[in-house]
């Protein structure tokens, strides 16, 4: 008894028939594809020859003793349109290997090129289930480890160990899904559902489709591959803000208007690490405590120097009693002990401004003012310890607080030193001229609901006030490291 397989499914759906002539024309038009086209006596003859020289022991995924399953088609087809579109090497995915030996196949040529069946089908086989497993894994985790990320640069203040820039767990590739997916009758359904879902994606897929220049598709592809990653993507058409350190500019998203703005972010040393977040409340006119690594690296050398703690309005404080210490007796021992905090009064002058954006992270990074306004005017803006400085703080504040009442924002204005819009606000000044600065109408206000934040690194990415694809060069040197892990399977690695 031989079997047909179904065109419908590769491995379910097979019908035994009895032995004899139907059963070959009937297995060339299902394996072969040949239609209602009439198959010679020697056509016939011919395959039946090479299905007697089938070894009973040689079994796959793709193939019986039926012949090849249509899917293998389908399989070739679909990598051959989307390997390309995602900036990868066929090679890579044994394309030009699968072409040939599903010709051979289709085309009965096993004589004419010297090769046996029992040769080319398990060798078919082996490239379209290595090509198979390797596609749909990379496409659903990446076909890279993020975390290398997180081995790159000695951690400042502390050069034993790496900082951690990468912000996330993402799940390692699990190639035993796709391999156990292979041999369903869904495995077509489960290579195209592998293409990632995040309209970044989407709009580098529609790019790279418009694309010819090599330069341009490569930095495509090593953007695409970040959308691959098993971790929090940015939402099309949500309420949230993205901060991309390559574009050094901050895009807060409502339901119908984008507020963009610059940044200032990390420099390389200190890099703003790449996480997901939502800010939960804001603060105005904030004392700022130096961070014990800055006070390691750069305040530690001026311990007892009083004219620097005044230049900078910094003060020295006892964590136990709370107590103010005389700057001109505190030595660096005592400044490093930890038994001490440093810490900037709020108001004109402070580091963070006028007023900060606060949100639960592992870095005690937030978004801030700065009294170094100019630095937006800098073409490189990569200089901060790794917080995020913003442009626009008064109408960040409004986006995060759109549903308070005009009195809210006014006090607002008034607490950072903008000029009133109101006559309230007008009169209050006024009736409150001698009071002492900074005005404190408001200290701290609370986001709700909270409003997710995203700190991306894309040198390719769609702008969300525009739409249009922007490019932006490599500040801290990430895609070169993309780029070198997919050196194997990129665009033309096979020529190279």
């Amino acid at each position: 008894m031989l079997r047909i397989k179904s065109r419908k499914n590769s491995s379910q759906g097979i019908h035994p028939i009895s032995f004899g002539l139907l059963n070959i024309c009937l297995l060339l038009v299902s394996c072969f594809g040949r239609g209602n086209q009439e198959l010679s006596e020697a056509e016939r003859s011919a395959f039946g020859e090479y299905v007697n020289q089938l070894d009973t022991t040689v079994t796959g995924a793709w193939f019986d003793r039926m012949g090849v399953s249509a899917d293998a088609d389908s399989v070739l087809a679909y990598l051959r349109r989307e390997v390309p579109r995602n900036g990868l090497d066929t090679v890579a995915f044994f394309i030009p290997e699968i072409a040939e030996d599903l010709e051979i196949v289709h085309q009965l040529m096993f004589d004419s090129v010297g090769v046996s069946i029992n040769e080319v089908l398990p060798r078919l086989d082996a490239h379209l289930s290595k090509a198979y497993i390797r596609y749909t894994t990379g496409q659903r985790y990446g076909f890279m480890k993020p975390r290398v990320f997180n081995r790159m640069d000695p951690k400042v203040g502390n050069p034993d160990i790496f900082a951690r820039v990468f912000d996330y767990d993402p799940a390692l590739p699990d190639t035993t899904e796709a391999a156990k997916k292979m041999t369903e009758s869904d495995r077509l359904d489960y290579l195209i559902s592998s293409a990632p879902e995040t309209y970044i994606y989407k709009a580098l897929l529609n790019e790279m489709d418009k694309t010819t220049s090599a330069e341009k598709r490569h930095q495509i592809a090593v953007n695409m591959e970040r959308c691959r990653w098993k971790i929090e993507h940015p939402k099309d058409l949500k309420r949230q803000i993205l901060v991309n350190i390559p574009a050094q500019q901050l895009w807060a998203i409502g339901t119908d208007s984008v507020l963009d703005m610059r940044i200032c972010c990390g420099a390389v040393p200190t890099k703003t690490p790449l996480l997901h977040s939502a800010i939960s409340y804001l603060q105005v006119n904030p004392e700022w405590v130096i961070p014990q690594n800055i006070v390691k690296t750069e305040v530690v050398h001026h311990a007892g120097d009083s004219a620097y703690f005044a230049r900078n309005h910094y003060s020295i404080i006892d964590k136990e009693s709370g107590d103010t210490l005389n700057v001109t007796k505190v030595d660096a021992n005592s400044l490093l002990s930890g038994k001490l905090r440093v810490s900037q009064k709020g108001g004109v002058g402070n580091s963070l401004g006028r007023i900060v954006f606060r949100f639960p992270n592992d870095f005690s990074i937030y978004l801030h003012d700065t009294n170094n306004r100019s630095a937006f005017q800098r073409d490189r803006r990569t200089l901060s310890h790794g917080c995020v400085r913003v442009q626009k703080p008064f109408e960040l504040a409004c986006f995060l607080l759109s549903d308070v009442d005009e009195w809210t924002r006014e006090s607002l204005r008034i607490s950072m030193d903008i000029p009133p819009v109101s006559d309230r606000g007008r009169e209050w000044l006024h009736k409150h001229a001698d009071a002492p600065h900074p005005y404190r109408l408001i200290s701290y206000h609370a986001v709700k609901p909270h409003v997710p934040l995203y700190i991306l690194y894309y040198t390719t990415f769609p702008n969300p006030k525009t739409g249009a694809i922007d490019y932006w060069p490599d500040l801290y040197g990430f895609d070169k490291v993309i780029s070198k892990e997919l050196k194997w399977i990129s665009e033309g690695s096979s020529s190279r």
